[in-house]
């Protein structure tokens, strides 16, 4: 056997001819007859929701409040100017803008995955919730300089990091990838 190009013009494929068909369900948009639509409008909905809880306990909590709910569960009102954990919330500020820009080009890529292949649904629905979450706390790195978390749960005097809905997104998105 010779390599395609050291057959002669003749012997090879028509330009238009595929050795194997394309999938309808990893098809290009439009090809599955839905698109990308409905995750970006998932993404929307989610980074929604995360900008509506948070303005709610900016509105009526002061930095630091609390409110217990259960025996491992409070509301609370905390800052945090790094990224997962607090990771990098030591800075002088450069943190903001390079999370900024790594939520940007996440958006980037993703939106390019979601409309490469619209029809693979968990992949689908892992990547917008990773989108939503990540541009809900782009949202407040650019509005505020920090993100908003209010999520507090704990067992006995051990705290688990607070965190918030797009962080709840961003998870849920990661966990689904693994799978």
């Amino acid at each position: 056997l010779r390599p395609l190009h050291q057959q002669p013009v003749w012997r090879r494929r028509k330009p238009g001819t595929r050795v194997m068909a394309r999938s309808t369900q990893t098809g290009q948009a439009g090809r599955t007859g839905v698109g990308m639509w409905p995750w970006l409008a998932w993404a929307v909905l989610l980074m929604g929701a995360d900008q509506i809880t948070k303005t709610l306990i900016l509105n009526h909590y002061q930095l630091g409040d609390s409110t217990f709910i259960t025996s491992f569960f409070n509301i609370v009102r905390a800052h945090n100017t790094g990224a997962a954990f607090s990771f990098l919330a030591g800075g002088s500020g450069w943190q903001r803008w390079l999370f900024v820009a790594i939520g940007a080009i996440a958006t980037v890529l993703i939106v390019w995955q979601l409309r490469k292949h619209p029809g693979e649904k968990m992949f689908c629905l892992s990547l917008s919730s990773i989108l939503g979450g990540a541009i809900g706390n782009v949202v407040d790195r650019l509005q505020h300089g920090y993100v908003v978390d209010f999520l507090d749960f704990y067992w006995g005097s051990s705290h688990f990091p607070a965190f918030n809905v797009a962080d709840m997104g961003i998870t849920l998105g990661a966990i689904l990838l693994i799978l």
